[in-house]
């Protein structure tokens, strides 16, 4: 009778585990989302600052450089939790570590 017992006591606990990890995979969904989203707008408003910090005071100024700095920043802390980065100039999402840190050393073309 006992037996019997624990077989239902691990049914309980194998219902449990697996509602338990619907629930992870259902609510978890909207919150990497949530992550690509913060992840794609503080690059965008970066690559912006980049570039306004470069026409005001020039490609090569402390400031651009300070928002190069950013940018690649960025970029590495998207690619650490999504291995995904987005490109502002292609506007386009990227799933390999291709970006080159020197992309914005110059004025675009």
């Amino acid at each position: 009778m006992r037996h019997c017992m624990d077989f239902s006591l691990f049914k309980k606990t194998l219902l449990v585990g697996a509602t338990l990890a619907g629930s992870f995979l259902l609510f978890g969904a909207p919150q990497s989302r949530a992550a690509e989203d913060d992840c794609q707008k503080r690059i965008i408003k970066i690559d912006h600052d980049l570039h306004r910090a470069a026409a005001e005071h020039g490609w090569d100024s402390p400031q651009a450089a300070e928002q190069r700095t950013a940018l690649e920043v960025a970029r590495e802390s998207c690619w650490e939790h999504g291995h995904r980065w987005w490109d502002e100039d292609t506007k386009k999402w990227h799933t390999e570590r291709d970006w080159d840190e020197h992309d914005h050393d110059h004025p675009p073309r």
